[in-house]
């Protein structure tokens, strides 16, 4: 049986005018996590991350935890939704950058809403795959590494395809799925055991490697 490690990359930049690339707290809590990883002595056969940079640099902070060099393959079936496009979908009228605690929770608040609606196949946000094709482009990653061989493997992706896979483990409705994809905290992991016909919760959003009074500051979501 096989262990597949879901990571959320570390904090971006929410309210930047480049959302995708780490802040200093994400680089914190990727470089925290490497270190957790390597005290566990864990080592990988199989490491994939989607194309966008907070994935690769999450990566790359890992690698600096871990103080040897990860190699991942960029697997396009693990970017995340554009956000924007789904809440526009939904709510056209412009917004205020998600800056303020009002904005900030008027963003997610739509966000929820704009994406059980595309799930539900109401809206179709522009430039974007439907849902079904996004989710089947998580899918086909999933059956990669069902048939790969591997036994332990790690997977650096956003919270959309991390909540998309669950869903598909788990058999899960929109509604769920959504809620599974907002609860998701920057550099949490979510266990899968393995076998080439299935795939088995063990856990779900954990943060051992910040489970420390110095790391309280750490736990973010956004």
């Amino acid at each position: 049986m096989g262990n597949l490690y879901l990571v959320r990359h570390g904090q971006a930049s929410l309210g930047a005018d480049d959302y995708d690339h780490l802040s200093d707290m994400g680089q914190r809590q990727s470089r925290q996590l490497g270190r957790y990883l390597a005290g566990k002595k864990l080592s990988f056969d199989v490491i994939l991350t989607g194309t966008l940079r907070r994935h690769t640099q999450t990566l790359a902070g890992i690698s600096e935890g871990m103080d040897r060099h990860l190699h991942g393959v960029q697997w396009p079936g693990l970017n995340e939704y554009d956000s924007e496009a789904v809440i526009t979908a939904a709510h056209a009228e412009p917004l205020a950058r998600p800056i303020t605690p009002d904005a900030y929770r008027q963003h997610f608040g739509l966000l929820r809403q704009g994406l059980t609606l595309w799930m539900l196949g109401k809206t179709q946000p522009a430039g974007m795959p439907t849902w079904k094709d996004f989710q089947q482009g998580v899918i086909e990653v999933l059956t990669h590494i069902r048939q790969s061989g591997a036994q332990q493997v790690l997977v650096i992706s956003s919270g959309g395809p991390i909540a998309t896979a669950l869903s598909y483990v788990l058999m899960t409705p929109p509604e769920s799925t959504v809620e599974l994809n907002m609860r998701l905290r920057n550099s949490a992991i979510t266990e899968l055991a393995f076998t080439p016909k299935r795939f088995a919760l063990h856990t779900y959003n954990t943060l051992p490697h910040l489970d420390a009074p110095e790391f309280e500051d750490c736990i973010t979501h956004a």
